[in-house]
């Protein structure tokens, strides 16, 4: 097994990087969105769900044209490509999921049923069978219902000696999210231990902790047992796309618990031949990649767009690198509340109504500040954005 923590050397011969954009990915003649009456937005925040993640890179557009065209038996594929990923990233196995959600729960399942196929047929009915999974009080957050749509209790615990009265004959996995370690007493490193140390699978939320691509390997290298990554996001592969790695036997246990396999948890949960190779395309090309050339960019329109915000008077800004972001580099606006008496939400609303529309981060540090990211602001954006802005706290 190549070593998991040098495997970015060899990223530079990998075929991913000659992948050309098809006449596919070229503009279309129609432009659809006007024309079905959906409202195109400037991208100030980042790369959410919920604003369609992160623009394909061309490799990946061109795998997934070039899959279109062929018919292949999907449990083949995905054996393929998982063996692939697996090589080049450096962990024992892989598999392309519909998301890191999708990842958590097929995990989730994997550790409950292993590869029984009548335990397989029964989840989320846990009756009688390993149902509970153990999670960190300060680790709950949305998306752990990832884990518990796999029909589990979470059992919540705050200090290890807590963790470990809590392991018992139900206990099918430990769960941690990344963007909560800070947050919790338990940390990473001690939380996989305690997994090993009690015999009992470990599971990481990486989601969207990639960039850098070290993190691929670095969750699995620190003990975990398996992580669940986003696909369409930093990693700029398939919005619907995301990768669960780890032991062998567990991402077995995975595959078979996901559709094409009828009777499971998963069915609901495909893959497309299109993705699964274009999920392929896109860790090869962004091994190759050099990210650092995104955060000179981001860092440049920040500071842009701050030298274009001085002359408002009462508005004031300042550069921060939050964790939830990777550490890329946002601008925190401030305004004299006494001149504009707007509440951050009824600025971001201001922004979304007005022409054209702007996105801002869901959540800001403090009240009376709007952030902007710059990760899928155009440069062509900046003077709007900024026109925007002076807008709505300087009218």
């Amino acid at each position: 097994m190549p070593n998991r923590r040098t495997f970015l050397k060899g990223a530079g011969a990998l075929p991913g990087a000659t992948w050309v954009t098809p006449k596919a990915s070229q503009s279309p003649a129609r432009d659809y969105f006007p024309e079905i009456g959906v409202k195109p937005f400037i991208n100030a925040a980042a790369a959410y769900s919920a604003f369609g993640g992160r623009n394909m890179w061309p490799a990946v557009v061109s795998a997934m044209e070039y899959a279109r065209t062929r018919n292949v038996i999907i449990d083949e594929l995905q054996e393929a490509v998982g063996k692939r990923l697996a090589s080049i990233i450096g962990c024992e196995a892989a598999m392309v999921t519909s998301g890191a959600t999708s990842s958590m729960t097929l995990a989730t399942a994997a550790c409950i049923t292993g590869t029984d196929e009548a335990l397989i047929r029964r989840v989320p009915d846990l009756r009688g069978i390993k149902n509970q999974v153990i999670i960190q009080k300060s680790h709950r957050y949305s998306y752990d219902h990832g884990v518990r749509s796999a029909g589990v209790e979470l059992v919540e615990v705050e200090t290890a000696e807590e963790l470990e009265r809590a392991v018992n004959p139900s206990t099918a996995m430990l769960f941690f999210f990344f963007l909560n370690d800070s947050k919790g007493r338990i940390h990473l490193r001690e939380f996989a231990a305690l997994g090993k140390k009690h015999g009992i699978p470990t599971l990481i939320d990486g989601s969207n902790s990639v960039p850098p691509m070290s993190r691929l390997s670095e969750y699995l290298d620190t003990g975990f047992d398996l992580a669940a990554f986003s696909g369409g996001k930093g990693l700029r592969g398939p919005y619907s796309a995301g990768m669960l790695l780890g032991r062998q036997d567990l991402i077995e246990a995975a595959r078979l618990n996901n559709s094409p396999h009828a009777d499971t948890i998963g069915r609901g949960m495909k893959v497309s031949k299109e993705e699964v190779l274009g999920m392929l395309a896109a860790v090869e090309f962004s091994l190759d990649y050099d990210y650092s050339v995104e955060n000179v960019r981001e860092t440049r329109l920040v500071n842009l767009i701050a030298r274009k915000l001085e002359p408002l008077s009462g508005v004031t800004t300042r550069v921060s690198y939050p964790e939830t972001e990777g550490g890329r580099p946002h601008l925190q606006i401030f305004w004299d509340e006494t001149r504009s008496p707007l509440t951050i939400a009824e600025a971001q609303k201001a922004l979304e109504d007005g022409e054209p529309s702007i996105r801002t981060p869901y959540l800001a540090l403090s009240d009376g500040q709007l952030e902007i990211g710059c990760a899928m602001l155009k440069d062509e954006e900046v003077d709007t954005l900024v026109r925007r802005i002076g807008e709505v706290l300087a009218p």
